[in-house]
């Protein structure tokens, strides 16, 4: 199937990034969030991404123009009615992300495609939430999503070939390099990633080591990028619950259950960069 026009549930973190590099692939884009401030503060977003790619003489300013251009802002989910393939990049909640999927059952045709972004929440899960469990399908993309290569594609047991060749297909005209996953909760990088998190956060509430030293640790001495904590407040410590409530209750063994501490910081509101303070504090 050719998509033509990509639909975006949700302009946060991860919306816009998915909005940006499917319009920077050429596709027509619609990216729809609930408020309209969302919406133009993740086309703000776009925009100050693009230009510091023009600043570094990566991209022309006609180019990130005609990207800005593909993509139409929307608060009405109704305009997904012109979408070829949607993903929903909304907050990893399952009450939210099946009312999504409700709705969008009814708004768009048959023929659509329905891919979730989710980082943890089973697809079968969300495939029982509509009439067409055979064209839903996970799209989990990688935050920072300009720049991160990998996109986690992940089958219901209902999920098509057909469903699953025009994702790949989608995927690689996107610049990304897709991995396959089984329908576990977590699939794979989460699976492995979290655990690793939480464990990190295990460290800090048992008093093994301060923040800077566990991550100081992750870095140095095992050549990670980022310190597991400084990475959970990326990502942002409220998914980082959610996943981990999905991996402990999906698959029932204690090695998954969240560290008490995560708990806390979560309840407090602190959720890491989004919030100004995790592990860390932000300006």
């Amino acid at each position: 199937m050719e998509v033509k026009t990509f639909g975006v549930i949700g302009a946060g973190q991860m919306g816009n990034g998915i909005a940006q590099v499917a319009a920077a692939s050429g596709l027509a884009v619609i990216m729809h969030d609930i408020k309209k401030e969302f919406v133009d503060r993740g086309l703000a977003t776009i925009a100050k991404n693009l230009q510091r790619s023009v600043d570094k003489g990566k991209l022309a300013t006609a180019e990130k123009d005609a990207i800005l251009g593909r993509i139409k802002p929307t608060t009405e989910l109704r305009d997904m009615t012109a979408a070829d393939f949607v993903v929903e990049a909304a907050s990893e909640n399952e009450a939210i992300k099946f009312k999504i999927f409700e709705n969008l059952e009814e708004i768009c045709a048959p023929h659509v495609i329905l891919a979730s972004n989710t980082s943890s929440i089973p697809i079968g899960r969300i495939a029982s939430h509509t009439k067409r469990p055979a064209k839903v399908i996970g799209m989990h993309f990688m935050n920072p999503v300009p720049v991160m290569q990998l996109v986690e594609v992940i089958c219901g047991l209902a999920t098509s070939a057909d469903t699953l060749a025009t994702t790949l297909e989608l995927t690689k005209r996107m610049g990304k390099t897709p991995a396959q996953s089984n329908d576990f909760p977590g699939f794979i990088a989460n699976r492995i990633l979290l655990p690793m998190i939480n464990e990190a956060i295990f460290c800090l509430y048992h008093g093994v080591g301060t923040k800077e030293d566990i991550d100081t640790v992750m870095k140095l001495g095992m050549n990670h990028p980022m310190g597991p904590l400084a990475l959970a407040d990326l990502i942002g410590l409220d998914t980082c619950l959610a996943i981990m409530n999905t991996l402990y209750q999906g698959l029932g063994d204690s090695k998954y259950r969240p560290c008490p501490l995560l708990r806390q910081y979560v309840e407090a509101g602190w959720l890491g960069r989004k919030s100004g303070r995790g592990f860390y504090i932000y300006e």
